[in-house]
């Protein structure tokens, strides 16, 4: 399997979204890939790094409103 495709399986599987068996074939390509054992290693530091952050994300309501004037700043320029 390409490496371009075990790190998209390999996000899959931080996320619980992969199956079993894209599990074993992620697992025997890492074993010889080094590059893609970075990426994920990288990948799992990024994951953890957002779960124990104090982000805190915009309500569906305010994203709405933004949409809408985003929408509506790009009508007056396109006029």
């Amino acid at each position: 399997m390409p490496c371009e495709k075990v790190n998209h399986v390999c996000d899959k599987a931080q996320y619980c979204e992969a199956t079993f068996w894209e599990k074993i074939i992620l697992n025997l390509h890492l074993v010889y890939c080094r590059a893609c054992r970075k990426y994920t290693k990288n990948n799992s530091k990024l994951t953890q790094v957002v779960k124990h952050s104090k982000l805190e994300c915009l309500d569906t309501a305010c994203k709405e409103n933004m949409k809408r004037k985003l929408k509506k700043a790009m009508e007056e320029q396109s006029v």
